[in-house]
């Protein structure tokens, strides 16, 4: 969708305008690319379908899915499916990035009144969205620590050991390193949902938990509604639910990233299927039943709702890997585009091992961190994060984009005919989501942040425990 992903990672573009004419495919231009990188030390262009899926799935399957039945328990049964469903419908259908013609994966093509202005926003924003992610990742691994101590431990602390594993983690110069790193992850976080789910089905009610909607049995036993529970919701809190589920089908961000390193880009709709196929399968397991036993008690994580120290720890305990492989994920993107932006996408450091090089990724590697590090200490919880990486920073990549792209693909046809008309409609449509999510959506997720310091909520870099 924008050159500061697409061509990130692109090595001798000569060679590969040759092989190109103007009635040429992209493949061509692509297989020219990989025949570049036969002599380099450092090869890019190693992924295949399925390690994409892997990967793919690897970055969706994050411990903000445990935050799912919270927000159902704000939006209830119909409205939360409606969303959940929808959202992930309308993710999947575009499948732009590996059909889009090479000048409409130029940010400033797809905005062309704003040119160059348009390609450096572009890349700021996917660099904020980075270190936001980065961030959390940060503030979740200290969460996960701070818990497993009982709160012995300093949380600044368990932050700069969150900092320094990530950093170690991102290390890997290439996307294949990082698929390996994947599987584990998402095995992981597999397990950790699993228990939850197990956890909160064996126990006959949920604990003292942390929740917004209070605390059992102060609101009576567990119970759950088809409709908006109590028959209103705030704003705030309504459209934060929304943006929480919104955030986890969000991943476009680095979707280009991954097509410029696999064998085949043409097989990307296999991986983004499979991919969708999983996440509505998984997403919809954990919503259904973690609300179901919770009800109003829900929190976000769901395991903050469990009774059981001992089940609570041992759910809890296998998100550390997963949070810490998709932080690495994300700085090895971000990683890439600022390393690039030094030292030139075809430069010999890039593809080849030198002092040069190497001492370049790991500063950058290392300030990208402790970028995370400090953005883990400012804000204050895990629903203010996501809220804010939706409304922020989603709203463009997972919808604004797609419908821009749409529109220049079909300029001049956009209601010749029935089926034509129908997906004009979506996509105005999308355009109106990310309208909303960058309007309502970000205030919201302000306004909220405003609300936890107005609150009991911790101070930036202090030692109050953030154990769940």
């Amino acid at each position: 969708m924008s050159e500061t992903k697409t061509h990130t990672y692109a090595p001798d573009r000569a060679s590969a305008e040759k092989a190109s004419d103007a009635g040429s495919a992209d493949v061509n231009v692509f297989a020219a690319l990989v025949a570049d990188e036969e002599g380099h030390d450092i090869k890019y262009r190693t992924l295949s379908w399925q390690k994409a899926t892997l990967l793919l799935f690897g970055e969706y399957v994050c411990l903000a899915i445990l935050a799912l039945p919270w927000s159902f328990s704000v939006l209830g049964w119909v409205t939360g499916l409606i969303v959940q469903i929808g959202i992930g419908l309308i993710t999947w259908l575009p499948d732009a990035p590996p059909r889009l013609p090479r000048h409409l994966r130029h940010c400033r093509k797809l905005f062309p009144r704003f040119g160059r202005l348009a390609y450096e926003a572009t890349a700021v924003m996917l660099l904020l969205n980075n270190l936001f992610v980065i961030g959390f990742h940060v503030f979740t691994g200290a969460k996960i620590l701070n818990t497993l101590d009982d709160s012995k431990m300093c949380n600044v602390v368990f932050q700069v050991v969150s900092a320094i594993i990530g950093i170690i983690l991102s290390l890997p110069r290439t996307l294949n390193h990082v698929s390996i790193m994947s599987v584990v992850s998402a095995s992981c976080m597999g397990i950790a949902i699993l228990l939850s789910l197990v956890y909160v089905g064996i126990e006959p009610h949920p604990g003292q938990g942390y929740g917004k909607n209070g605390v059992y049995p102060g609101l009576g036993e567990v119970r759950t509604a088809a409709g908006i529970p109590g028959g209103s919701v705030s704003f705030v809190d309504g459209v934060n639910a929304m943006l929480n589920i919104t955030f986890l089908w969000i991943g476009q961000i680095l979707y280009p990233s991954f097509i410029a390193e696999m064998k085949e880009p043409r097989d990307f709709p296999k991986a983004l299927a499979a991919l969708t196929l999983l996440e509505m399968i998984l997403f919809l397991i954990v919503s259904v039943v973690g609300y179901h036993f919770l009800g109003q008690y829900a929190t976000a994580p769901m395991m903050g709702s469990l009774a059981n120290t001992k089940y609570k720890k041992s759910a809890f305990a296998f998100v550390l890997v997963p949070t810490v492989v998709i932080g690495a994920i994300y700085s090895n993107v971000a990683a890439k585009y600022v390393y690039n932006r030094i030292l030139g996408k075809n430069s010999r450091h890039t593809y080849s091992h030198t002092i040069v090089g190497w001492g370049t990724w790991v500063a950058i590697v290392v300030v990208i961190w402790v970028i995370g590090f400090v953005l883990g200490n400012v804000i204050p919880s895990m629903g203010d994060f996501l809220s804010i990486m939706s409304g922020a920073f989603d709203s463009f990549f997972g919808f604004f984009f797609w419908a821009v792209a749409y529109y220049h693909l079909n300029r001049g046809k956009l209601f010749s005919s029935v089926s034509k008309t129908a997906q004009s409609i979506l996509n105005i449509f999308i355009f109106a989501i990310g309208a909303f999510m960058l309007g309502p959506g970000l205030y919201t997720s302000i306004k909220a942040i405003i609300l936890d310091y107005a609150g009991p909520t911790r101070k930036p870099f202090s030692c109050t425990p953030v154990a769940i």
